[in-house]
Formats: C-alpha cells, sequence, structure tokens
C-alpha cells in the first residue's frame, strides 16, 4: 500500500490550520466566505432541500383526484398525512439550522431559514411557520428570498383559513418587483387562494396570467386540465375546448390525458351531424383501446351524459347502467346511479323506480360528494312517496283478500309466489346484474312495468322489490344468493344436517328428508301463513286498515302538491281521498287545498269548494282562512298574547294560587281561538283536578281528549287520565269498597239507565223542569256522564241534605217516573252522598251500592 509522500502530509497539515484558523464564524475573508459558502450550501442546506422535495412528493401523491369535479390545483394540508412524514420535517429542521448555527454569514442563510418555514407548514403547525416566513421577510438580505417567504405565508393563511391576511400579503406582492419564479408562484397561490373561496373566476384568471412562466415541472398539463374545468363550469365551451388541446399536447400523465379527452367531448359543438358522428366514434375507439380498461366506467358515464345531452333518455339509461357495473369505482357508480334516478324523477316521473336508484346512490356517493345533502333530501321525499304508494296497495290488496273464499284465497296466492320463485336461479343473478339495482324481471301476471298508480296489487309492485334490494345492498353488500348467507363459515351451517359425518343412526339418514326439499316444501306454506294472518277479517281490523289507507292518501297528496309541486296529481289523489272517504276527518283540510288548486286553475269549480266548506264547516280554521286570508296572522298575534298570559296564569298554579290561574286563564280564552287554546283548556282541567272531585277531573280529560283527537297534548291528557284511574283503583283496592254511613251532607240523586236507549238529553231535559217545577229555589241542575260501557249516567247534585234528597227522590218516583221518557226505560235511580258517589263511580260499584241504599234509606 502506497502511503502519501511527506510533503503533500505537510502541505495538507499546514492549510487545515489555516482554516481554522481564518475560517471561524466571525471571520469576514473570501477565504471565509468561500468556506462556509460551499459548506453551507452542500452540506444541511442541500440535504434539507432533498428532504422538502421527498415531502412534497409525498403529498402529491396523497391527493385524492376526483376528475368530475375542479381539481386542486394544491393537494390539501392535514395533520393525518403530516405525521406519516413528521420525521423527515424535523430531519429538515435539523440540516437548515445546523447550517444556520455553523454558518450564520453565508449567502445561503435565508435560504436554510425559508426551507424550516416549509418544514412547520408542511407538518401543520402554522403558528411557527408564520413567524419563520415573517422572520426571513423583516430579517432577509435577498430581496427574492423575501418575496418567496412572502408567497409561502399566503399559502399558509390560506390553509388556517385566514383569508383577510392572505389577501393582505398577495396585494402586497402585486405592487412589488418580482423574479419571474416568485411572479409565476404568486399566480398560482392566489389561483389557488381563489379556488379555496370559491370565486373561479378570478381563479381561472391568474391561472391564465401564469401560462407563459410555467415549465414541465409545474405540472403543466394538470394546470391547463384545471383551467379547461373552470371554464367548461364557467359556460366558456370553446375556451375551455382549447386548454383541453393544450393539455394534451404537453403529453400529461395518463389519466389527466384520459378524462382531457372524455372532457373535449362534452365541450363540443353538437350543432350538426357530423360533430356528433366524430363523437361517437371517438367513444368507440376509446372503450375497444385495452388500456382504457379500468376506465370503462367513466367512457360509458360520459357517453350517458352525451345521449342525455341530446335528449335521448332510454340510450343514456342504458349507458348509465353499464357505467354502474362496469368498474369498482364507488363514485362513478354513485353518480350513474344518480343520474337514472334524476331521469326517472325528473323527466320520466317513474317515482319508485327514482327511489331505488337514489338510494343505490346515497349508498355509493361520499357524503362530501357536492350537493350530496339535496340529493339525501330528494332520497327522503322518494321514499316518503314510495311508503305511502305501498300501504296503499298493501292494504287495498289485504281488504280485497278479505272478502275471497278459502279455495279462492289460497289459489289467487299460491299463484303470486310461485310468479317469484325464479327459474334459473344463475340465468337471473346475471340479468339481475346487467338490469341494475331497481329493475327485476319476474314472469307471473302480478309482475308489471312502473306505475305511479296506488291501486295496482302490492305484490306486482316492482318499487316494492326494488326497494328491498337497494337496502338489503347497502346493509349487507353483493351478496350470492345462497344458504346460510349470513354465516362466514358455512361448514359449521351445515353440519347439523341430515346425512352430515357424524350422524350415527344410519337407518334414520336413510329414511330422512333432504333438508333442502324441508324447506323448501316448508316455505310456501310459512308464506302463506305469513301473508293470511295479516288479511283484516274483522271489521275492526278493516277499520284499521281503511285507517291507513286515509291517511296514505292524504300524505300522498300533500307530497304531490308541497314537494313534488304536481298539482295534476295531487288533485287526483286528493278526490280520491274524498271519494273513498266522505267523512274523513281530513275533509275540511282536503277541500281547502283543493279549493287553492282550481283557484290557480282560475275554474268555476274553486266558489263551489268554497261554498262547501263555508256550509259544511263553518268554524273550521280553513274556514276562517278563506275568509280572512289575514286569519293566520291575526291569530298568531293572539296566540302571542295568550302565552304571556299562561306563563303568570302557570306560575300560579305552581304556587298553588288557583283562583289566580282560573282569572288569568278565562282572560286568555276571552283572547279568541286560537292553537294555543288546547293548552289553556287543559291547564284550566288541572285546577279542576284540585278544586273539584277526581269523577269531574277524570270526565274533563276524557271530553279534553275526544275533543283533541290528535297532537302531544292529547297524549298528555291521556297519561294524565291513565295515571288517575291508576291511583284511585289502587287506593281503592287497598282498603275495599266502603260506602261511609255519614248522611250529614249534601247528596245527589242519580238515575242510570242503558247507553243504548241513547236517552241522556231528554232525560236531563225533564229532570231541569221537574227541578223549576218542585225545587226552584235550589237551583238545581241536570248532568250527564258515561258510568261504563253499557250505563249512561244523568245526575242532580247539591241536594242540601238527607232530607232534601228523600223529598226529591220521592216525589220523582210518585210522579215523573210514570211520565216519558221513563216510563219506556229500563232504568235504576237512588240518592247517594256526595263522597259515596266518589266511590261508587270510580269503582262501578252498582251492585254494591244498591244494597246499601236499601240498607240506609227505607223506602
Amino acid at each position: 500500500m502506497r502511503r502519501t509522500p511527506w510533503f503533500w502530509r505537510a502541505i495538507l497539515g499546514t492549510m487545515g490550520c489555516v482554516c481554522l484558523l481564518y475560517c471561524s464564524p466571525n471571520q469576514n475573508t473570501v477565504t471565509s466566505d468561500i468556506y462556509h459558502n460551499t459548506t453551507a450550501h452542500f452540506n444541511g442546506y442541500f440535504y434539507a432541500r432533498e428532504k422538502i422535495h421527498e415531502i412534497q412528493k409525498l403529498i402529491l401523491q396523497s391527493q385524492d383526484d376526483d376528475p368530475n369535479q375542479i381539481l386542486r390545483l394544491f393537494p390539501p394540508l392535514d395533520t393525518t398525512l403530516a405525521r406519516s412524514y413528521k420525521k423527515d420535517t424535523e430531519e429538515v429542521i435539523k440540516m437548515a439550522s445546523i447550517s444556520i448555527q455553523r454558518h450564520p454569514n453565508s449567502k445561503w442563510l435565508d435560504d436554510n431559514y425559508l426551507l424550516v418555514g416549509l418544514a412547520r407548514l408542511y407538518d401543520c403547525d402554522f403558528q411557527n411557520a408564520v413567524q419563520t416566513f415573517k422572520y426571513v421577510n423583516t430579517k432577509g438580505q435577498d430581496i427574492h428570498v423575501r418575496h418567496k417567504a412572502i408567497v409561502h405565508l399566503i399559502r399558509t393563511f390560506t390553509e388556517q383559513a385566514d383569508y383577510p391576511r392572505a389577501e393582505e400579503a398577495f396585494q402586497f406582492l402585486e405592487k412589488e418587483k418580482l423574479n419571474a419564479d416568485n411572479a409565476k408562484d404568486l399566480y398560482l397561490e392566489k389561483a389557488y387562494y381563489y379556488q379555496v373561496r370559491g370565486d373561479f373566476d378570478n381563479m381561472v384568471r391568474n391561472l391564465a396570467a401564469a401560462d407563459t412562466l410555467l415549465n414541465h415541472a409545474d405540472r403543466k398539463g394538470r394546470i391547463y386540465f384545471i383551467i379547461g374545468q373552470v371554464y367548461q363550469q364557467l359556460g366558456f365551451r370553446s375556451e375551455a375546448y382549447g386548454y383541453y388541446r393544450k393539455c394534451l399536447a404537453t403529453n400529461p400523465e395518463y389519466e389527466i390525458d384520459f378524462y382531457a379527452r372524455l372532457n373535449m367531448a362534452q365541450v363540443a359543438e353538437l350543432d350538426n351531424d357530423k360533430n356528433r358522428r366524430v363523437i361517437r366514434k371517438q367513444f368507440e375507439k376509446m372503450l375497444t383501446d385495452a388500456k382504457n380498461d379500468e376506465f370503462k366506467d367513466k367512457i360509458y358515464y360520459e357517453l350517458g351524459e352525451f345521449e342525455r345531452k341530446q335528449g335521448h333518455l332510454e340510450d343514456a339509461i342504458v349507458q348509465y347502467k353499464l357505467s354502474a357495473h362496469s368498474g369498482k369505482n364507488r363514485r362513478i357508480q354513485g353518480t350513474s346511479f344518480l343520474r337514472i334516478g334524476e331521469i326517472c324523477f325528473d323527466s320520466l316521473r317513474k317515482y319508485s323506480l327514482a327511489k331505488a336508484y337514489y338510494d343505490s346512490a346515497v349508498a355509493s356517493l361520499p357524503k362530501e360528494t357536492a350537493g350530496f345533502e339535496a340529493i339525501s333530501k330528494r332520497q327522503k321525499i322518494l321514499g316518503d312517496f314510495v311508503a305511502y304508494s305501498e300501504t296503499i296497495q298493501w292494504q287495498d290488496s289485504l281488504l280485497a283478500l278479505a272478502v275471497l273464499d278459502s279455495t279462492t284465497l289460497r289459489t289467487r296466492i299460491d299463484s303470486v309466489l310461485a310468479a317469484r320463485v325464479p327459474k334459473d336461479d344463475g340465468k337471473k343473478k346475471k340479468r339481475k346484474r346487467e338490469a341494475g339495482p331497481t329493475e327485476t324481471r319476474q314472469g307471473g301476471a302480478y309482475f308489471q312495468t312502473e306505475s305511479t298508480s296506488t291501486t295496482d296489487w302490492y305484490f306486482g309492485n316492482l318499487s316494492a322489490v326494488s326497494s328491498g334490494q337497494s337496502e338489503f345492498r347497502r346493509i349487507w353488500g353483493n351478496i350470492s344468493l345462497e344458504d346460510n348467507w349470513r354465516r362466514s363459515t358455512k361448514s359449521a351451517a351445515i353440519s347439523g344436517e341430515p346425512g352430515a359425518p357424524g350422524t350415527t343412526d344410519a337407518g334414520a339418514q336413510a329414511g330422512a328428508t333432504p333438508q333442502g326439499e324441508t324447506t323448501a316444501a316448508a316455505a310456501p306454506d310459512n308464506a302463506f301463513q305469513k301473508l293470511y294472518s295479516a288479511i283484516p277479517y274483522t271489521e275492526e281490523a278493516k277499520k284499521e286498515a281503511n285507517n291507513k289507507i286515509e291517511e296514505a292518501y292524504f300524505k300522498l297528496g300533500d307530497l304531490y302538491y308541497f314537494q313534488l309541486e304536481e298539482k295534476e296529481n295531487a288533485l287526483t289523489t286528493y278526490n280520491t281521498l274524498l271519494e273513498r272517504f266522505p267523512s274523513s276527518s281530513y275533509r275540511p283540510e282536503v277541500l281547502y287545498k283543493l279549493y287553492l288548486i282550481h283557484k290557480e286553475r282560475g275554474d268555476d269549480i274553486a266558489s263551489q269548494l268554497a261554498d262547501q266548506l263555508k256550509t259544511d264547516y263553518p268554524l273550521s280554521t280553513y274556514t276562517k282562512i278563506l275568509l280572512n286570508p289575514d286569519y293566520l296572522k291575526e291569530t298568531t298575534v293572539a296566540q302571542e298574547k295568550q302565552k304571556l298570559i299562561y306563563r303568570d296564569a302557570y306560575t300560579d298554579f305552581q304556587r298553588n294560587n288557583l283562583r289566580g290561574t282560573q282569572e288569568k286563564l278565562k282572560q286568555a280564552l276571552q283572547v279568541g281561538e286560537t292553537q294555543f287554546t288546547p293548552q289553556l283548556e287543559l291547564l284550566q282541567i288541572l285546577v279542576t283536578g284540585k278544586t273539584e272531585d277526581v269523577t269531574r277531573y277524570q270526565y274533563e280529560l276524557g271530553e279534553f281528549m275526544k275533543k283533541y283527537p290528535e297532537g302531544k297534548l292529547h297524549a298528555y291528557a291521556g297519561e294524565l287520565l291513565a295515571s288517575s284511574k291508576a291511583f284511585i283503583e289502587k287506593t281503592e283496592r287497598a282498603k275495599g269498597i266502603r260506602f261511609a254511613a255519614s248522611f250529614n251532607e249534601p247528596h245527589y240523586f242519580v238515575i242510570l239507565h242503558n247507553i243504548q236507549d241513547q236517552a241522556s238529553g231528554e232525560i236531563s231535559r225533564r229532570l231541569d223542569q221537574f227541578n223549576v217545577e218542585k225545587f226552584k229555589a235550589l237551583n238545581l241542575v241536570a248532568t250527564n256522564l258515561i258510568f261504563d260501557e253499557v250505563h249512561a249516567m244523568t245526575f242532580v247534585g247539591d241536594l242540601p241534605s238527607k232530607e232534601t234528597a228523600e223529598e226529591y227522590l220521592r216525589l220523582f218516583t210518585e210522579g215523573v217516573a210514570a211520565e216519558r221518557p221513563f216510563s219506556t226505560l229500563n232504568f235504576h235511580n237512588f240518592v247517594i252522598t256526595k263522597d259515596n258517589f266518589n266511590i261508587f263511580y270510580r269503582n262501578k260499584a252498582l251492585d254494591e251500592y244498591l244494597s246499601f241504599f236499601d240498607r240506609y234509606y227505607p223506602k
């Protein structure tokens, strides 16, 4: 091994000593400058810059582009991604910081600080990045590096969504004289700022201004593609076409090239047949190119768009279906389903079919898709539509089955069940995949094409089948039609089948029926029994089915009228409701809506409906609105006034100031009847519960529930009534039914008669006459109550003593009881103390009290 000559070793040693003596950080000599500039550049700065380039490549690779939307100019920065290159950013800061500390006088000092700022920016440490860039701008020696720091500041402020400061920064740079590189970066950062703000006009202006400054490293093709997208969205088709051509001229990456060609077809003029033929040939060429196999879904989608723009809706649907089943891109698949749903909804008016496609679209599209909320809203509307339609179809079908004899019923159901069984499973699944999520091709008379009619046989309604298929796929995915499909290990599911390994009873095996055959044989019977159990045979069940149909027609009419804005369909639905249910509780509201529709059409039926509403329902809210268009506005003012009074009344009620509560409620009710009136009446009943006997309280609650059969207050009143009855029953049960033999208190005179006689009104009127004739001074009043399911009760209260009550009973028995209506009725009559009346009414203890009465009241 040769050794270095002694004189070279001496020279090198001397040079080392010179460097140590004359190249310290504080030296300002030519030798020191050369040393520090060279080592600062090729050591710390060089390696830090290379790491920054690696980080930038990682960020670019993370960008998930959706070419159907305008591409982002820069990838978004987020902390999750930043964690993947955390060590790299730390290494950048370390290497740049070493260079800064060891070579503070080098000309690369500002550049090293700039790298530290970039590392902090990419690390999403925005606050420290801002401080670093500001430091470079204020302390930097190189004007171009200072400008570069402000360019990076714009990006940092934009990522922080601090838009006012970002705007201040680029407005400052616009006044500066920039070199070509900084001018290009400024245009790009401004374009990104405007893209984030949604200002595509200013975005494209800045990108166009940067055009002449771009080089291949700036991914010119991608920027031209973005400019073309923006122009296309803004409606400048020819400008978009030009930039797509410029994009292709740069030989961009394959995906950008592919979508640029597709978008050129979108913006090309379709005014003449020649252009259309050229575009069709271009699509055919792209479909036959093997390189485009993974993009066939997108090609078919764009071909569908091409057909849709020309009004060829059926051809467009075919292409969208091919798109949905030609690839694995969920976004394209979801958009294809959405397009078919839109065509069915907006153009073909096939709402049930549209519902199924919207279900598939919502299940496939990412939630961040533009307009996803509006898509979900329309899906819900269609979901309601299908639910109402199917309710009508299902209940009508069940009612139709209810009138059939058993033989005809069995034949009818069996034919439907047989028609639903696939004859060739493999072919059917293939056809199903081709048809898409909403089409089935079962045979049989009941499986018909799409219809918006609401009276078809339920089992022939394709929307029910397709809706179930979409829901199944949303939850379980694309699962093959096979036994035990929910099990991950099929062997576990079949290990217990007859004939499985391990079965020891050979004789049983030999005579056993295969499980698959048993299941197949049992399935029709199970389906029949399930359907048979739903058929409404009793009057109560039929009434419930008709109530469901009535409500569904009403809601379907509202959906047509208000949400789908189809007045003719709303008119038909409302009229069907009134024809089938002439005494419907919805009738006043439906008459008013029909009046509005006919009034808008300007025909004479509107005045007829108005007269009918005023004659049949003079006290209805809708009649009041008809007579006074400002009724709701005026009612709202009255309602707010009632609410203020109610608040004070309820405060008095809580403080047990019941007299004050009653006075305020009286004042509130005098304002007039509003939607808040039930709240006042219910509070009044609560006061009754504290001031009068429990019988009156329970009676008032029952009457309130009859008066207001819907709403939260109805349910609350029911809870109060049930609670009161349960408490009383519990109390009485605990102590037994014992009538008090204490008679020195007010009495009631009571008559119990059959409800079926419907004589309550006539009895109370005759007793009132009797009261005036015989007991005028006592101001007695007859009152009617329902006693139980069989008996009605009329009673006269406030007879001051037992003697007066017995005299009342004697005079009644000797005189009035022999007159009409009493002479034609079977009834019980007696007198009873107020306390015993409460016990009697709560426990319905008629026999017990009659025994008590005979013992303590001599005849």
